[in-house]
């Protein structure tokens, strides 16, 4: 098993994922001019771009948890993960790593948000993507082949064999 840690989160992977923390420094090296999602998950099948936000962290560096909240559901933060998107994918695309299907994981860590909340955000983000590209068919090819927006409880109810628990209370 491989494990991600992220703030005081856990996410377990199978030993066959090839997992690489991409948002820091060391990573890609073009923090001064792009932005990245926190993880790249290589699997058989297909790639995993995860992107975390745990505003109910106690050190979280957040704005404060219902300035965050509201934020989110609101659709004002969709513009920050499209760009952490758009930036990792145009970085893995010029390092020829885009020929498995990408799918695009965003984990909120709110208990609070309901499944409502979930799918409006997904419906949001898929949006400003695009994730369905240009209906007259022009593209050849898709940027991000899913994308969907989970809270803790959400992400291990469809995602079991990627469970995802608090290191500490």
């Amino acid at each position: 098993m491989t494990t991600l840690t992220e703030g005081n989160l856990r996410i377990t992977f199978p030993p066959a994922a090839n997992v690489r923390k991409f948002d820091d420094e060391s990573s890609h090296g073009l923090s001064h001019c792009m932005k990245a999602v926190d993880f790249i998950v290589e699997l058989a099948d297909r790639v995993l771009f995860i992107e975390i936000k745990d505003p109910e962290h106690p050190c979280a560096r957040e704005r404060n948890s219902s300035e965050f909240i509201d934020e989110f559901l609101d659709g004002k933060l969709d513009e920050d993960l499209k760009y952490k998107f758009r930036d990792s994918f145009l970085y893995e695309w010029a390092c020829e790593n885009t020929s498995k299907p990408i799918h695009y994981w965003v984990l909120v860590a709110i208990q609070t948000l309901t499944e409502a909340d979930l799918l409006s955000r997904t419906d949001g983000l898929n949006r400003k993507l695009p994730a369905r590209g240009l209906s007259s068919k022009k593209w050849n090819r898709q940027i991000v082949a899913g994308c969907m927006v989970f809270n803790i409880r959400a992400w291990n109810q469809y995602l079991p064999d990627y469970p995802i628990s608090r290191i500490q209370a």
